[in-house]
Parts: C-alpha cells; sequence; structure tokens
C-alpha cells in the first residue's frame, strides 16, 4: 500500500467537502453506525461525524497518521488494514472510504472487508487522476503538470484512475450500485496567498513534488528525462515564486472524484 504523509494529506484534501452534495447518496442523516476506513488523519471522518449523529469510528493502518487524527477527530480510531479489518460482521450501517482503493494492490479485497463489515451501505470516493486539469498564469505550468501526470500514471503500481471501475470492483463484492456521483474539487491559488499557497510555490521552486514520488516517475521516465524534469519544474517553480511575490500568481487545479455508493 502507497503511504502518504500528514502534511501530504492535509495539503491535498484541504476544503474538499466546502458542498458535501455529493454525499447524498450515503443517506448521512439516518446513519447509525459509520466506519470509515483508511481514515489518515481524518479529513473524512470529520466530515461523517459532522454531517450525521452516528457514532463514527476511523481505522488506518498509519499508527502515525492516528496519532494526528486523535488530535483533530471526534471519533474512535482503531489501526488495521483495509483487507482485514478488526471489526465483526454487520457492525456498522456504513462503510466508506475517501481516496483509499487507489492506493491499494488489491482494491478488490478491500471492498469485500467493506461488504462484510457493512450490514447496509458501501461508499468509496475515488480520485480520477488522470482527469485533473491545472490552469496557471506560469506559462509552462500546465503542460509540465501534464507531463509529470502522464509518467506518473504509467509508473504507479496501483490503478489512481479507476473511474466506473470502482462500481465494478463493487458489483464484484455482491453490492447493488445505488448511486455515483462526481465531485469536483477545486483548488485554487490567488491573493492574498495563505501559508498553504508559499509552501506549494516553495515546494515547486525545489521540485519537491517531483520528489515525492520519484520512484514512480522513474519507472516511467528515462533518466536524462526525469533530470531535465526537475530542472525544469525548478525553473517554473522560480517564476511562481517570482509573481506571487508581484501578487500575480493564480493557479486553479480541479481534480474529480467518484462517489459510488453500494447497498448490501
Amino acid at each position: 500500500m502507497r503511504r502518504f504523509s500528514a502534511d501530504y494529506l492535509e495539503r491535498t484534501r484541504d476544503g474538499l467537502w466546502e458542498s458535501t452534495a455529493a454525499l447524498a447518496d450515503l443517506s448521512l442523516g439516518s446513519r447509525e453506525r459509520v466506519v470509515d476506513v483508511g481514515c489518515g488523519t481524518g479529513e473524512f471522518t470529520r466530515v461523517l461525524a459532522a454531517e450525521s449523529t452516528a457514532h463514527v469510528v476511523g481505522v488506518d493502518a498509519d499508527t502515525d497518521l492516528l496519532a494526528v487524527a486523535r488530535d483533530a477527530v471526534d471519533a474512535d480510531l482503531l489501526a488495521g488494514d483495509a483487507t482485514r479489518l478488526p471489526l465483526t460482521d454487520d457492525v456498522a450501517d456504513l462503510v466508506a472510504c475517501q481516496a483509499l482503493l487507489v492506493n491499494l494492490p488489491d482494491p478488490a479485497a478491500a471492498v469485500a472487508e467493506f461488504a462484510r463489515v457493512s450490514g447496509d451501505l458501501v461508499a468509496a470516493v475515488e480520485p480520477d487522476n488522470a482527469a485533473v486539469a491545472v490552469e496557471s498564469t506560469v506559462e509552462s505550468e500546465s503542460s509540465l503538470a501534464a507531463e509529470l501526470r502522464a509518467a506518473y500514471l504509467d509508473g504507479v503500481e496501483t490503478d489512481v484512475a479507476p473511474g466506473e471501475r470502482v462500481a465494478d470492483l463493487f458489483r464484484a463484492a455482491g453490492l447493488d450500485v445505488v448511486g455515483t456521483r462526481r465531485h469536483y474539487h477545486e483548488k485554487r491559488t490567488e491573493p492574498p496567498y495563505d501559508a498553504v499557497a508559499v509552501e506549494s510555490v516553495k515546494r515547486k521552486a525545489t521540485a519537491a513534488a517531483l520528489d515525492d514520488h520519484e520512484r514512480e516517475l522513474r519507472r516511467a521516465l528515462p533518466d536524462d528525462r526525469y533530470e531535465a524534469l526537475r530542472g525544469e519544474w525548478r525553473s517554473m517553480g522560480r517564476a511562481a515564486a517570482t509573481q506571487m511575490h508581484d501578487g500575480d500568481y493564480r493557479r486553479v487545479e480541479v481534480v474529480p472524484f467518484d462517489v459510488t455508493v453500494g447497498r448490501v
């Protein structure tokens, strides 16, 4: 399973659920017992708790992330593997995950566990990383982001753009698919710049974003192209930093998430 730092999860999930309309098929208002699998630092756990009166349980295999979640989430938190949940059959009426299946080598095994633990609904919120769109006032940023994304998709060992295949996983686990919705997470960078925006531009100028995914990128790119891409990325980051200093930098990234809901 691919793992991420608490800082990465905070950066990429910030503002994701300013609108919860795409979660309508989860019927959160009527839930009594909810399990968030792969809860990480608890971003989605907080949404599930805020939108319901249910008893919410978060489960994650990474105890470091759970330690962060314990300081921020009003929920019971358990250490456990998504494919071997430390929970009894039918203990919940909703088992959900956010951006988990895309990181698992065997997502079908996880969905089967969700179906075992839930007595009613199963839901997965998964990004379609092949359909991410970036617009920027730095001329080279959109094309470099597209090249980076294509190389990452070629080099990653899990299915990070499952789209409609999530519904197929549900059906294979014996679930009836009762709803699919697409939710767009729009991340805007514009004046006045907050600390997250400033840190993001710093990471561009140092190519830290590439370093985070070096293993996947090197699988897809020749060494000389990887090194050249790092240099081009740093140059783009410096241009973004200059624009930010002058108050001119603007960037919009749109990440589609597919919300799939099935009934046991």
